[in-house]
């Protein structure tokens, strides 16, 4: 076990060789980084939740699928975890429970998942001595913004369960570094979009609807949201695994621009040809209280610890969005609300 002082253990440099695991790979980001880490010349493992069907998600239908190691598993399994991470050298922890309103009507679920299955991939680190741990928050520990844009000393405030999980799991990030030496680096995304996001994401919801309609239902067309087209997301979690400046921070991950509910409606509509009528449907809004009205990043950490700068603009992700549900309309479904 590394002592406190020893935290930059793992140079900078390639990823070229390395033995990674990364948990949540059958999802959304993690399906793309897992991509992304396979043309980079790792070794990857993939942490995949078991379902009695025996799929991974999205790795099935990915071209790199030959050249991954699936282990399936539960986050909450300690021993699953622990036998996933043994002989890797980075973890890079996404799996999670991120419905909001699921974690409405599951909170417990929802923590156990995020929070013990956090502390369970810590320890499996901790127990293999990786050289990193690159761990996956989420914007919404921030809550409506009180400030813009948002730093990363942005109060946390939790208005859903699953934003109480998130922040459960990132202070544990923090305790591990701080107690054991660990080699943490948290991660902070904003609103990550692109092609393989489920209808529970705000895009795919209006893309789906657009494609199939002139109208879109939603809960709330005023709330205002800072988008990271995928591919930049994951270029990010690839340079946290090897920049030693950024071992032991938290780091947000947006484009420190907004857009509103109603203006991307609007957007999207153009970018499928058609005019497109928001309709508001009090089944989607979220609870009284819970709802965050404004998210806006200040990645200005990101630039100085990663070199990192965010490449693709709204209307560029959007469009690549917009074609990729367009060619798989068939994964969507329509039987209402996905939470």
């Amino acid at each position: 076990m590394a002592a406190p002082e020893q935290v930059t253990a793992g140079a900078t440099g390639s990823l070229a060789g390395r033995r990674v695991l990364v948990t949540g790979a059958g999802g959304f980001i993690g399906s793309h980084l897992v991509e992304h880490l396979v043309q980079r010349g790792c070794a990857v493992r993939a942490f995949v939740r078991y379902t009695s069907r025996g799929t991974a998600g999205f790795l099935d239908q990915s071209d790199t699928a030959s050249e991954v190691e699936i282990v399936l598993g539960d986050l909450r399994d300690g021993d699953a975890v622990r036998a996933a991470a043994a002989g890797t050298e980075i973890v890079f922890h996404l799996g999670a429970l991120i419905g909001i309103p699921y974690s409405y009507v599951h909170p417990q679920e929802t923590v156990e998942t995020n929070v013990l299955g956090t502390l369970n991939v810590l320890l499996a680190g901790r127990d293999a001595a990786v050289q990193r741990v690159v761990h996956t928050s989420s914007s919404e520990v921030y809550g409506t913004a009180q400030s813009v844009p948002m730093t990363e000393r942005h109060p946390l405030h939790g208005q859903s369960p699953y934003a109480a999980s998130k922040i459960g799991a990132d202070q544990l990030a923090e305790s591990f570094h701080l107690s054991y030496g660990m080699p943490v680096v948290t991660l902070r995304p904003f609103n990550t979009y692109g092609p393989r996001q489920s209808a529970r994401a705000v895009i795919p919801t209006i893309a789906v609807q657009g494609l199939r309609g002139d109208s879109v239902e939603l809960g709330n067309l005023d709330p205002t949201r800072d988008f990271t087209y995928v591919s930049d997301t994951v270029a990010a979690f690839a340079l946290a695994a090897v920049r030693n400046e950024a071992i032991g921070r938290t780091i947000n991950l947006g484009t420190s621009s907004t857009v509103s509910i109603g203006d991307l409606v609007s957007l999207i509509g153009e970018i499928l040809g058609k005019r497109l009528e928001p309709r508001v449907d009090p089944s989607r809004e979220r609870r009284k209280g819970s709802e965050v009205e404004r998210l806006v990043s200040d990645n200005r950490l990101a630039r100085q610890l990663l070199s990192w700068n965010p490449t693709v603009d709204l209307r560029q992700g959007l469009t690549r969005t917009c074609e990729w549900i367009a060619e798989h309309l068939d994964l969507y479904t329509t039987r209402g609300y996905a939470i």
